[in-house]
């Protein structure tokens, strides 16, 4: 059996499961793949379902009804992944921002070097950010930077959601106490890896604007990850004052 699994939330994206479902098996290390789909009027979890006749064993789906949350996709596909033997599990977007060919590097990161905890960073060599306008390019990475700044967290790309976990990581975080359901989920996972002190390298990567599909992003997932990292930071302080 393999020893990795690639979750892969999805909601409309099928103009682009098939091409990075093939994508991934064309790798030379063997990947499992997790599709945890919210419902999608558009088919994609019936496309997945007939790429299982040609990937039995190795392609599986999660069918959930409606739209949850990116965080809550991720923490069902952690719970799925735990209940069985891999040992190291990745986030990954459908919609090619994330190139499949990286995640052998953050494979490799893990496996070979020991790290916990690997991310595919935009951030640590500079801004590595392919057709994206100027205004989005400084809101992530303005985040990104204020994220630091707040949390201590010495992480470029804190925002990033192309990720390796080795599998102890996920076993040691308490997944049913995840509060953030957007892009600050992303936030949240990365400090508490952080507060556990295990071992955090990021890879550099280029993320590329999807170009099929709509994206996701919205003012309420950004305002969470704003606010919702203070309101961490002040619960972590509180902690250590008692």
């Amino acid at each position: 059996m393999a020893d990795a699994v690639v979750i892969i939330p999805t909601y409309n994206e099928i103009e682009n499961i098939e091409r990075l479902v093939r994508n991934i098996y064309a790798l030379q290390r063997d990947f499992h793949i997790l599709v945890v789909d919210d419902g999608s009027p558009d088919g994609t979890a019936i496309k997945v379902k007939e790429l299982q006749k040609d990937y039995k064993k190795k392609l599986f789906l999660i069918e959930r009804s409606g739209k949850q949350g990116l965080g809550t996709a991720y923490i069902a596909g952690f719970k799925w992944s735990l209940d069985r033997s891999y040992e190291f599990i990745f986030e990954m977007d459908a919609d090619f921002s994330h190139n499949p060919n990286d995640l052998m590097r953050l494979y490799n990161a893990c496996a070979k070097e020991g790290y916990d905890l690997s991310i595919g960073s935009r951030y640590v060599t500079g801004v590595n950010v392919v057709n994206w306008p100027m205004g989005r390019v400084l809101l992530s990475w303005g985040a990104s930077k204020y994220v630091k700044f707040i949390t201590g967290m010495p992480i470029h790309d804190t925002t990033a959601g192309f990720i390796c976990y080795r599998r102890k990581v996920l076993e040691h975080i308490d997944l049913n106490r995840i509060k953030f359901v957007g892009y600050a989920f992303q936030i949240e996972m990365k400090y508490k890896t952080y507060l556990k002190k295990f071992k955090i390298k990021e890879v550099p990567v280029v993320f590329t604007d999807r170009t099929k599909g709509e994206s996701k992003m919205s003012t309420g997932i950004i305002s969470e990850a704003i606010f919702g990292v203070i309101k961490m930071r002040l619960t972590q302080l509180l902690k250590k004052t008692k």
